[in-house]
């Protein structure tokens, strides 16, 4: 093997870099090459002394906030004109969902319209659409949706079949309460009838790119209003698509796992009858990284088949001794009439970025359809 192999072998072993890192001196540099390729006479070296200062000390979004800043002091004072060099400093546009672009070096361009545009409606607007075609301007937008909450959702009810699946997706995506990254839309949480009309109009969108959008909205509504979004999911399903039903299931994930009967019966489950369950797990004791191995045994008295979705809680241990329970999928099974049926699965105890592990005995609960039904225990060490 030559040299440099070895040398890439052993740089791909090495840590992931972080995301924040991405935001560096060199970023920098690239983003003001863009700028200066449509904006003769743009500072590149003001802009990057400017982006770059001290970013040890600042995280993801303080770093994407000092590159907005220094947008601010190198672009012209005229916020519609600054908007216009941005958008013509774009990159091209991706041509699909799945395409692999370094988008995110666009980040800093959302951050500068949600943070100076406001006053500036139709030229923000303009720029948003044009942004979201090469990265996301759904961050970008959600200043707008709170403080022009009018005329953002008829700008945006007006672009649900817009040529271009990512700015119907962004209609969507940009309106979610509870968006992941991004601020809580607080007024939506409390009242989402302003996104009704978006999610009715991009329901049947034949891009899964788009319908997931909508399904993932569905499902942070139906955390602060799980009624509202049961009915019009079931409203939905009696006009039953794929795409429709696709929508449905993936909008009531939240509430299915939590067992919500409403939910349920919506994609088709109801509470089981003369069902009775076990759940064994083995080994009784593992060290954090290892797993267990789960084992439910279902048995029916019934004189007819059942469907079943099974699932299972664990019961995390937390610091104090306390416990949080999480919910996972395991499998959707037809029981046959007085029929009984073996599932296993495996389940990991490793260590991630959003679930630290703390030893002690961790209970876990079988869920069929919705109902716990069998309870088993495992220490962790």
């Amino acid at each position: 093997m030559h040299s440099r192999q070895v040398s890439d072998s052993k740089q791909a072993r090495q840590k992931p870099k972080a995301f924040k890192d991405w935001f560096d001196r060199t970023a920098a540099q690239r983003l003001a090459s863009q700028v200066a390729d449509v904006q003769p006479g743009f500072d590149q070296k003001r802009f990057v002394r400017l982006a770059a200062r001290n970013l040890k000390g600042l995280e993801f979004a303080g770093r994407v906030r000092q590159f907005s800043d220094a947008l601010r002091a190198t672009l012209p004072d005229s916020i519609p004109a600054a908007l216009h060099v941005l958008t013509r400093s774009l990159p091209p546009e991706q041509p699909d969902a799945e395409s692999v672009t370094d988008g995110w070096l666009q980040w800093p361009v959302g951050q500068f319209i949600a943070d100076h545009g406001l006053n500036h409606f139709d030229a923000s607007m303009s720029a948003m659409v044009e942004l979201t075609k090469r990265f996301s301007s759904e961050f970008a937008v959600r200043p707008f949706v709170e403080q022009r909450p009018r005329e953002t959702f008829a700008r945006l009810q007006s672009l649900t079949d817009h040529p271009n699946q990512h700015v119907r997706r962004w209609c969507s995506e940009g309106t979610r309460p509870r968006l992941p990254w991004g601020k809580k839309l607080r007024a939506l949480v409390s009242d989402p009838s302003p996104i009704w009309p978006i999610v009715e109009a991009l329901k049947d969108d034949d891009e899964l790119y788009v319908r997931r959008s909508v399904a993932n909205n569905l499902n942070d509504i139906a955390k602060d209003h799980p009624m509202a979004v049961v009915r019009r999911c079931k409203a939905w399903s009696r006009h039953s698509t794929t795409g429709r039903d696709w929508i449905v299931k993936h909008a009531l994930r939240s509430l299915v796992k939590a067992g919500d009967p409403d939910a349920l019966a919506v994609v088709g489950f109801a509470p089981p009858k003369k069902l009775s369950a076990e759940l064994w797990v083995r080994p009784k004791q593992i060290a954090v990284g290892s797993a267990v191995q789960l084992t439910a045994q279902l048995t029916s008295t019934l004189g007819r088949a059942q469907d079943l979705l099974v699932d299972y809680a664990v019961h995390y241990v937390r610091q104090g001794g306390k416990t949080a329970a999480k919910v996972f999928k395991w499998t959707r099974v037809r029981l046959p009439a007085r029929g009984q049926l073996t599932v296993e699965k495996r389940h990991a105890m490793r260590l991630t970025t959003i679930r630290a592990l703390y030893p002690g005995v961790h209970r876990l609960e079988l869920q069929v359809n919705g109902v716990r039904m069998a309870t088993a225990t495992f220490k962790l060490i």
